[in-house]
């Protein structure tokens, strides 16, 4: 073995003695972070606008801008000629150059967005060559579904096109006026669903949800197994039974009754439920790695098969072979942890991104146990 070979293999042993003394455990989040209610999601407003104003980027002589330039300046009042059919003769307008044709979109937050409120709106140019200097004409959005002809608000202002962005992108910071409501509906048949962020969503994570929902010992009566939130029902012996509110769907949602005492404020009966601690199990066998920004994280659990790395003048031993077998806090010989080798590959100045080859031939050939996931 080379000096460097035999300081790597120190390094490992070293930095073993102390990986196993306290298995690490995740601690446990609030109900609220680790899901989200169904209906509270994003929803986002479209429509089809004119911006004038343009130094010469418009769209030219372009046939759909000239009809809808012809078609609003009528609506306007404008005079405007017609042909023989009786149609909009757009010969005036179908070359002006100062005048672009663009796709206008807006999201609406997670909480919904009252009447009168005012959103940011995005610009993007069909064929212009450049929206810079331009206004937003008064243009109608419309939902995500286009058979659905109800505007939801009105987009109108000066736009800015940011330096960092292309030229056929701008925005307008609070362009978009809501003409109507728009709320989000969480319950459903009295029951509201919780949908699980796909970071934590397993049928274990899921599990524990229904369990601590449905053993709360805040709302027992001296008895875990009755609920003052759950519907009382009676068994044969006329007993009492309380009913579970929560039930595991899948390993993204779980299902949960609203108790009859807040039906009438089941926002009351939500803020309580997403404050709700959930312990989760460790989740130590889970590789994170973001190759643009040349980020690794490795949990604890984390093993790998007895293997030999070669990379470039580098040879390292990794368990088995008699050479090095990693030991835990009782004398046993333990698995080779994949931190171990990482914090020995460190020690020798291994740039990440060989790291990140490393892992990526290790998970490859099936000698790496554990999960990985690229950002």
């Amino acid at each position: 073995m080379t000096h460097r070979s035999i300081f790597a293999t120190a390094a490992l042993l070293f930095v073993s003695c102390f990986a196993h003394a306290a298995p690490l455990y995740a601690g446990g989040l609030k109900l609220g972070d680790l899901c989200r209610l169904k209906g509270q999601e994003t929803n986002t407003l479209q429509g089809l606008g004119l911006v004038v104003g343009l130094q010469g980027t418009g769209d030219g002589d372009a046939a759909p801008k000239g009809r809808a330039l012809a078609r609003m300046m009528q609506l306007m009042g404008g005079p405007m000629a017609m042909d023989a059919a009786g149609r909009l003769n757009i010969e005036d307008v179908g070359d002006a150059k100062n005048v672009a044709m663009v796709f206008v979109s807006a999201t609406i937050p997670t909480v919904g967005a009252q009447q009168g409120d005012a959103l940011d709106v995005t610009i993007n140019a069909i064929s212009a060559k450049s929206l810079e200097g331009g206004y937003l004409m008064l243009t109608p959005m419309l939902g995500p579904r286009a058979d659905n002809p109800t505007v939801y608000g009105m987009a109108e202002g000066r736009i800015s096109v940011s330096p960092d962005a292309p030229a056929t992108t701008a925005t307008i910071q609070g362009g978009l006026k809501m003409e109507t409501t728009v709320r989000a509906s969480y319950v459903q048949n009295d029951r509201i669903t919780l949908v699980i962020d796909r970071d934590f969503a397993d049928f274990n994570t899921a599990q524990r949800i229904e369990d601590e929902v449905n053993s709360l010992t805040s709302f027992t009566m001296g008895d875990r197994s009755v609920s003052r939130l759950a519907s009382p029902n009676r068994d044969a012996n006329g007993a009492t039974n309380g009913t579970s509110l929560a039930r595991a769907i899948d390993q993204l949602h779980v299902e949960v009754m609203v108790p009859p005492l807040y039906r009438n404020n089941p926002i009351k009966f939500i803020a309580f439920l997403l404050d709700i601690p959930i312990p989760l199990a460790s989740r130590g066998k889970r590789v994170v790695i973001n190759e643009a920004a040349g980020v690794v994280v490795i949990g604890e659990d984390v093993e790998i098969a007895p293997v030999l790395v070669t990379h470039r003048n580098l040879r390292i031993e990794a368990g088995g072979g008699g050479r090095f077998v990693e030991v835990g806090p009782d004398g046993t010989p333990e698995a080779a942890k994949l931190k171990s080798l990482a914090d020995a590959l460190g020690a020798l100045d291994v740039p990440t991104e060989d790291l990140i080859a490393i892992i990526k031939t290790l998970k490859a050939k099936g000698d790496l146990y554990g999960e990985v996931i690229f950002r």
